[in-house]
């Protein structure tokens, strides 16, 4: 079994610096580490890493494959509403492109979506179902018993 955590998230950018330059500018401290092929980020236990697209694919062994939707969103919760309004118009300030604002939705929380300079989704959201710990994290609730 593979252990139930993740630890990095890799995305394959079309332009490293243009992209680093987005995240630091949404607040995300950069790494000690200077490259102009891959940069990271601490996210509070989880590493971002910026990659070229191309390159990414080619470490993988599998084609490029274009810039459409690939299933695949990255999310932020937050801890009320508010937060999650004033976390998307700060993304907006910094260069993305809200592609939903922020409203209550059928699971009963509050999210919205903006892109990154490649147009990868973030969902920034606040889930009253799965609170945040002290660190910020999410917590699930139990499973039901059976």
């Amino acid at each position: 079994m593979l252990p139930q955590r993740l630890t990095m998230i890799t995305l394959g950018v079309s332009n490293i610096a243009r992209s680093a330059s987005f995240y630091e500018a949404l607040g995300f401290r950069p790494a000690e580490f200077d490259s102009p092929d891959v940069r990271f980020f601490d996210m509070n236990g989880v590493v971002l890493g910026l990659y070229g697209h191309d390159a990414l694919a080619k470490d993988a062994t599998v084609e490029p494959q274009g810039q459409g939707f690939r299933g695949v969103a990255l999310a932020l919760n937050l801890a009320n509403e508010q937060a999650v309004d004033d976390a998307l118009a700060f993304a907006e300030d910094c260069g993305a492109e809200i592609k939903k604002p922020a409203e209550k939705v059928f699971w009963g929380g509050y999210s919205g979506y903006f892109a990154d300079p490649d147009g990868r989704l973030w969902e920034v959201a606040f889930n009253p179902h799965s609170p945040l710990d002290e660190n910020g994290r999410m917590t699930l609730p139990p499973p039901a018993a059976q």
